[in-house]
């Protein structure tokens, strides 16, 4: 399958890259970013086993940025962003290829992503602003124009996403897909949804799971969502945030659940935290890994 890269990236993931690898058709080139230090050796190994290109970032340089430094090797027409923790069916690659034959027009397409149940995932809207995606909440039929797709499993021409400038590199984690998307949309094509392709998705696998690792992942989902909502609707998007995290912490549930508290509380910082320095210099944060 030489029409299409693989680009993971991965951060503590030698548990399940190798299921993902598995997965992966022959002769598929694929490119795997690490971003932890710690595990080098084994990530290495892994890749070595199953043919894949690695590239150790030596640092945790975020999702979007780990996205762009594995697209930079890419040579084919097809990129598919793949999560660490996801794999492919035998006709996933295929059904995509067809995909884009049959939608010449889109820019960027996802399968079916299905998790541990079985069941589908869809993005029904966008939790950055509400009025981004609209979709049936019913599995669609057939292929089908959506106006957002997921990050797990993003299939993209290439010469688009060279288009765009790629993921935008200010957001460390968090709603880059969301954000990408947008860009895609407005200045590329439509995006698609493929029916007959199919990706199975564990979700929360890659990343052990703690108080901090909660707070962490809380504080760059509050400020990915308030600087993709200020970038991107202009007007309004930084209120929008901070009203839908302060109703969040105020939640009753919010205080019967520790770990809820510590990620809603986490959330209200990281968009307080974008208000102070208007959402640039990312990287350089109390809570950066």
């Amino acid at each position: 399958m030489e029409a299409v890269t693989i680009i993971s990236v991965a951060y503590q993931s030698g548990a399940v890259l190798p299921q993902m690898l598995g997965s992966i058709p022959p002769k598929t080139p694929v490119v795997i970013v690490n971003n932890s230090q710690s595990d080098e050796t084994e990530i290495a190994g892994i890749a070595h086993d199953f043919g894949a290109q690695l590239v150790q970032s030596g640092i945790n340089a975020g999702f979007g940025t780990g996205c762009n430094i594995g697209a930079q090797k890419a040579e084919t027409d097809y990129l598919l962003f793949l999560n660490p923790d996801a794999s492919l069916t035998p006709q996933t690659l295929n059904a995509l290829l067809e995909a884009s034959t049959r939608h010449p027009l889109a820019s960027a397409f996802n399968p079916v992503i299905r998790g541990l149940s079985g069941k589908a995932r869809l993005r029904k809207r966008s939790r950055v602003k509400a009025s981004w995606f609209k979709r049936a909440g019913a599995l669609p039929e057939d292929d089908c124009e959506v106006t957002g797709l997921s990050g797990a499993a993003l299939f993209v021409r290439r010469a688009d996403f060279e288009a765009v400038g790629g993921f935008d590199p200010d957001i460390f984690l968090y709603h880059e897909d969301e954000d990408l998307c947008f860009r895609l949309r407005q200045s590329c094509g439509p995006l698609m949804f493929v029916r007959k392709a199919e990706v199975h998705h564990i979700g929360g696998a890659s990343t052990p799971s703690s108080l901090n690792t909660v707070a962490f992942k809380g504080w760059h989902m509050g400020r990915s969502g308030a600087y993709v909502a200020r970038k991107n609707s202009k007007l309004g998007g930084y209120g929008w945030a901070l009203v839908k995290a302060l109703l969040q912490l105020a939640s009753p549930l919010c205080w019967i659940s520790r770990r809820k508290r510590v990620k809603q509380y986490a959330i209200l910082r990281g968009v307080l935290s974008a208000a102070q320095d208007d959402g640039h210099g990312f990287k350089d944060t109390p809570w950066h890994d």
